[in-house]
């Protein structure tokens, strides 16, 4: 079979406050009610860059600037600071370098920002990296709280554009998160000295990745069995024990995301950092293995036996290294990720407990039986002219194989609130094999176009925000 990619956190929604801009303050005013003032410039000893993944990549979404005294939480606003080309959406003090719900008396002032603003952008790709990516940021859960389909109806072969990936050149980066920060209005310090303003930019020298940074990355791992070898980033959870047992994850990013740079695939969306989120992790601790993928030959999405058995022994390898619980290996991926999810599933039958197949497909419906003895659930969009006819096919065999399977159509645009009680309908039909549509219509963000290409993307921008999914999974044993 040639090939084909058919390819936000968490647990909470990271809506963006309603706050449209920050004003700038006027020094004098701000001074004139003071009894003691200093200039600010050289009171702000550093700046860090705080970024977070969203279902369209990660973003630059809050400055953390430290001065060189406490400053008194009362005395800072958004008037106070202005971020080049950004929306300052709050500002708060605290004791860290890290955003909060609420301010509490520290040497850091931290600055948030808009994720819909465009200069946000950290990962970009073709369809991630223009203004008609960025909408409907409140919908879109962070992970700190992409290859797309021909128009052909046909689930198999190369899509349009001369590329098996999906129609689009490898274009995924990733740029400097860098954000230039100026104090424009006064602060005060908890001892009482206020800091004037001040037409210093400052300039972030450090960046802290949310959850991505949790990851240990780049590292290689060689087969000894067929010589290859695979870059892979693993989640080891917090506080590990290595007297308990532990599941795992593994996720397989979509064609569109080949690179030879290990992060591209923490940064392009959730699909890794999802089930590493300090909340998904207090729930359900697992270790989580993210492998990079640099082109078709490593990433067994046409069933190359050599790739699969790389893959397999990566897997292996963790789980002999680590205290990992074998009854509970779980695999997912989207697109080109979700195939190699099903090729692994057909050639090692007994190696996952469980599978989350986001817009996936596969042409030989005959190889995907084995699949009826196992959990499944798979997510597409309607839309997606080659994932939807392609998953319904391999629903429609393993029901004849003797699967018990239960479908719905959910709209694609929901919170992950608003998806949970249609995610407890579905278990509670106690299937071993799910299958959700996306409702054509529903999928596509504002700015991008109702197309094939568009509900493919946008499927597994919503479908890694459904915590109830994620559950299920993490119910499943062998």
């Amino acid at each position: 079979m040639k090939r084909r990619s058919v390819l936000a956190g968490i647990v909470a929604t990271a809506a963006v406050p309603a706050v449209a801009g920050c004003s700038s303050g006027s020094a004098a005013e701000d001074t004139a009610a003071t009894t003691t003032v200093a200039t600010s410039a050289g009171h702000i000893t550093g700046a860090t860059a705080i970024t977070e993944v969203f279902g369209d990549g990660q973003k630059l979404t809050a400055v953390a600037l430290k001065y060189d005294k406490e400053i008194d939480r009362s005395s800072v606003s958004l008037s106070a600071f202005k971020v080049k080309d950004r929306t300052v959406t709050n500002v708060y003090t605290n004791t860290t370098a890290a955003k909060a719900g609420h301010g509490t008396d520290g040497a850091y002032v931290v600055i948030e920002l808009s994720p819909a603003d465009e200069a946000a952008r950290v990962y970009t790709d073709s369809f991630a990296g223009g203004s008609s990516s960025a909408g409907r940021p409140s919908k879109q859960p962070s992970a700190s709280m992409s290859a797309a389909p021909s128009t052909s109806a046909a689930p198999s072969g190369p899509p349009s554009g001369g590329r098996k990936g999906g129609g689009m050149s490898s274009g995924a980066t990733l740029k400097k998160a860098v954000a230039q920060v100026t104090q424009v209005g006064t602060v005060k310090t908890t001892g009482g000295t206020s800091y004037a303003a001040t037409g210093t930019a400052v300039r972030t020298s450090k960046v802290l990745n949310l959850i991505v940074d949790d990851f240990q990355q780049g590292l290689k791992y060689t087969d000894s069995a067929t010589g290859n070898s695979l870059t892979y980033n693993l989640f080891i959870p917090k506080d590990y024990d290595k007297t308990k047992s532990y599941p795992l994850v593994l996720f397989m990013h979509d064609a569109g995301t080949v690179s030879t740079n290990p992060l591209i695939t923490l940064t392009h969306g959730l699909g890794a950092v999802v089930w590493a989120d300090p909340l998904s992790q207090e729930r359900n601790p697992c270790f989580v293995l993210a492998p990079q993928f640099t082109g078709e030959s490593d990433e067994g999405s046409d069933g190359n036996a050599t790739a699969l058995k790389t893959i397999k022994g990566l897997v292996d390898s963790v789980t002999s290294k680590y205290s990992v619980d074998k009854n509970r290996l779980y695999t997912t991926g989207q697109s080109g990720g979700a195939m190699t999810s099903i090729a692994l599933d057909f050639t090692y039958p007994d190696l996952f407990a469980a599978s989350f197949l986001v817009a996936g497909q596969w042409s030989d419906l005959d190889a995907v039986k084995p699949l009826a003895k196992q959990n499944i659930w798979a997510v597409v969009s309607q839309g997606d002219e080659t994932a939807y006819p392609g998953m319904t096919g391999i629903m429609d065999t393993l029901e004849k194989a003797g699967a018990k399977v239960s479908r719905a159509v959910w709209d694609g645009q929901l919170t992950p609130a608003e998806f949970a009680p249609l995610t407890s309908e579905l278990r509670a039909k106690d299937t071993a094999v799910n299958f959700v549509a996306l409702k054509k219509g529903t999928v596509v963000w504002p700015g991008l176009e109702e197309s094939s290409v568009d509900n493919h993307i946008c499927t597994w921008r919503a479908a890694y925000t459904i915590d109830g999914i994620r559950e299920w999974i993490f119910e499943r044993r062998k």
